[in-house]
């Protein structure tokens, strides 16, 4: 068959050259080309070696004929004297007219195409064929596909064209069927297979490339071995091999890894040797992980020294070099470790360079900074811009460096991005347990031109709610850390299981941000709306239905808060605290005031186990002979107290049955967050909470109203689930305190997507 993948001699061209005993030196009189047709004559003569007047031997003829075929253009070239004449004739290659796929389904023309160096109206040669197929097969392994089969054909057209055609078998993906260890005495199977990041291949892992063989990942499962085996101790460690095997069939991978765990070790002594002048070590005392007579381990010795390398660049030694060093004592299985301080200079900023942004200016990420031009250097201060940079969440990559200065005592901080994509156009579908089936569309744009700004529409369409808003705020207003922007919006909410009646809203704000100091942050706001109560139930509580109608409000409100947090994003450590307020009365029809204030703070207390707690309190009072409304209250219940119903705690009509809100309310939560044992690219969490809180008082309460401020309470699990058809989450909720009249909700579930 045509293009078998194997090398050719010179068999598959018909090479004549003179036959017989080479003559007598013969000169030649002129160059003849016969057969050209593509290529002009005389580009044939320049990569011929000779020429007229040029003399005639094997020699000539055979680096003739080599610089030919080395052009890549001749199939065919034959070498032949007639007379005092050289004749030249060439078959050339033909012209590629088409190059397509066929058979691939998991990797697509354009990706296949852009490895491959051969392209349309490019000569054809069996060399290049045979350098893309390799390449093709190595992009093919990479996907974890190794009993792929690559076959080219050519289809031949008039005026020496041809098609190219790769025929591709794309055949399953190759798993790793099963991982071994050989020599581990200390640790099993097992624990090993979950210390490195190739899996063996299971059911669940369909939306995982982890349990694929990938020669690159086993070389970082090498490391990660090596990394586990020193923190906990085993100073002698080695890797003897790490072997792959493919079955017969090439359908799967048995992989071996063969180690020496060697002793373990303790740690006898620990020293900090500084090299800095006039700098007292005592002072990283506290920074020092390590203790005498415990197990050694290369993790906390590594956070050593990153903590006395963050304490020293806090105190402006920005190139400070610490480096750790064991001494290992055999005969006792123990090792010495001494810190060694470099001396460095003091430094300061001599410039900010940020590269990598190719559509967000340059202001936007600097103003994210909390070092400048001239600063003394600060370490704490440069990782929390950095954090800083990444929570404005426009980039896939943040990699924020520091670079030596013009001077000894300079530094440039050097900052790499990589933009994602800012802009969303989401469709959603889901379910909620209180609004039922939703829909919704999205279109935003977070960093809009390039520029920072925030431009949003939605709109959600669900079982007891509709909304529509649109949204633009500003960073940098007036080109400082001034927020602005406003917001017009529209809802509708059925509330006829919880108070007898719906609920429309209307209107829009105006909003205005700005910072205290670097984690205080306070925003004013300004709102105009209308709404209505309305489709009153004639079963309905009075207080209801004396409230039906159009009620407008204009109020101004501020948020403070404080954000401690190590993520905004996913936050393990650290606090958030908020304080709202809001009066209502500049026109319109409402008139009161209210607050709420809280704060939530993150625990790592366990390797991937994360604690948080929270406690929340709100009043709201009116004034000027006017009572608090029932669209003005606040309610409690549903995802701010699980165990009980949406609005299921608070003062309640005993004729009726409805929920009337409250105007004072206080709320708490601990919840401890903990992986399940399933893989953790899986992102499914477990949860354990417990919920409290009571909501009470009415303006005007009769005796018809049921009202207590004790404590409800509830306890639960829960698990979520970050799949790719969008977050779930499901608690199940028991009130263990509770009043006889409160609505309970056993079971929430949230699901939701957007593609």
């Amino acid at each position: 068959m045509f293009l078998k993948m194997r090398v050719f001699a010179l068999s598959l061209l018909s090479l004549v050259v003179m036959s017989g005993p080479v003559m007598a030196q013969v000169i030649i009189d002129k160059v003849r080309i016969e057969g050209a047709e593509r290529i002009e004559p005389s580009t044939i003569m320049s990569y011929l070696s000779l020429s007229a007047g040029d003399s005639l031997t094997q020699q000539s003829l055979d680096k003739a004929l080599r610089d030919l075929f080395s052009t890549g253009l001749f199939a065919d070239v034959v070498l032949r004297q007639d007379g005092r004449d050289l004749v030249v004739e060439v078959v050339e290659n033909p012209i590629i007219n088409r190059i397509a796929f066929e058979g691939n389904d998991q990797i697509e023309d354009p990706e296949l195409l852009a490895e491959i160096q051969l392209r349309p109206r490019q000569v054809f040669t069996r060399t290049r064929v045979q350098s893309d197929i390799t390449r093709l097969y190595q992009i093919y392994r990479r996907n974890g596909r190794f009993s792929v089969n690559i076959e080219p054909k050519i289809i031949k057209l008039e005026q020496n064209r041809v098609d190219l055609v790769f025929e591709v078998d794309e055949g399953d993906v190759t798993t790793v069927k099963s991982i071994r260890f050989i020599g581990n005495k200390v640790f099993d199977d097992s624990e090993l297979r979950s210390v490195i990041s190739t899996k063996e291949s299971e059911w669940y892992r369909f939306l995982s490339s982890d349990d694929r063989y990938d020669k690159d990942r086993v070389a970082y499962d090498q490391e990660l071995l090596r990394r586990f085996y020193l923190s906990h101790g085993y100073v002698d460690y080695r890797l003897i091999s790490a072997n792959a095997e493919l079955s017969d069939e090439r359908d799967r991978f048995f992989m071996t890894f063969t180690v020496e765990e060697g002793e373990r070790y303790k740690i006898d002594d620990v020293e900090v040797n500084s090299r800095l002048k006039n700098y007292d070590v005592s002072q990283l005392d506290e920074k020092i992980m390590l203790k005498r007579n415990e197990w050694y381990n290369a993790d906390l010795m590594q956070e050593t020294a990153d903590k006395i390398t963050d304490a020293l660049g806090d105190a402006q030694y920005a190139f400070v070099e610490v480096v750790p060093n064991v001494k290992r004592n055999r005969s006792d299985n123990t090792v010495d470790v001494t810190f060694t301080i470099n001396e460095t200079p003091r430094v300061f900023v001599e410039r900010v360079d940020i590269h990598g942004n190719m559509r967000t200016l340059d202001s936007v990420v600097r103003r994210q900074m909390l070092l400048v031009e001239g600063d003394p250097y600060n370490k704490s201060k440069l990782a929390r811009s950095e954090q800083r940079i990444k929570n404005l969440d426009y980039f896939e990559v943040v990699d924020v460096q520091t670079k030596p200065g013009s001077a000894p005592d300079k530094t440039v901080v050097d900052i790499s991005v990589a933009e994602k994509s800012t802009g969303e156009l989401s469709i959603g579908a889901g379910y909620s347990t209180s609004d039922g089936p939703l829909v919704d569309f999205g279109v935003s744009e977070r960093n809009l031109l390039g520029k920072g700004q925030i431009m949003s529409f939605s709109t959600v369409l669900a079982g007891e709610r509709t909304e529509f808003s649109l949204g633009f705020t500003e960073p940098y207003f007036l080109k400082r850390d001034l927020a602005a922007g406003f917001e017009v919006f529209h809802s509708t909410r059925d509330l006829q299981d919880e108070s007898s009646y719906d609920q429309k809203r209307s209107g829009g704000a105006l909003k205005m941000g700005y910072p205290l100091s670097e984690r205080w942050r306070q925003t004013l706001k300004y709102r105009l709306e209308s709404n209505e109560i309305e489709n009153v139930q004639d079963d309905a509580s009075r207080y209801i239905q004396d409230q039906a109608g159009k009620r407008d409000t204009s109020a101004v409100s501020q948020r403070l808060t404080y954000d401690g947090r190590d993520s905004s994003i996913f936050p393990r450590e650290g606090g958030m605290y908020w304080l709202d307020t809001e009066f209502a009365g500049l026109g319109g029809d409402a008139k009161y005031v209210s607050a709420k204030t809280g704060y939530s703070h993150y625990y790592p207390i366990f390797d991937k186990v994360v604690l948080n707690v929270l406690g929340e309190v709100g009043a709201i009072k009116g004034y000027s002979n006017t009572d608090v409304q029932i669209n003005e209250r606040f309610y409690l219940g549903g995802s701010t107290l699980r165990g009980f119903e949406n609005a299921g705690v608070g003062p309640r009509d005993t004729d009726s049955d409805d929920a009337l809100g409250g105007n004072y309310f206080y709320r708490g939560t601990v919840e401890a967050s903990f992986p399940v044992g399933l893989p953790e690219e899986l992102g499914v969490e477990g949860h354990l909470f417990t919920d409290a809180g009571s909501l009470w008082e009415l303006d005007d309460a009769g005796s018809d109203i049921t009202d207590k401020s004790s404590l409800r309470a509830s306890a639960g699990v829960g698990v979520s689930w970050r799949s790719p058809f969008g977050p779930i989450r499901v608690d199940a909720g028991f009130p263990i305190a509770k009043e006889s009249y409160d609505e309970e909700e056993r079971i929430r579930f949230n699901f939701g997507t957007r593609f």
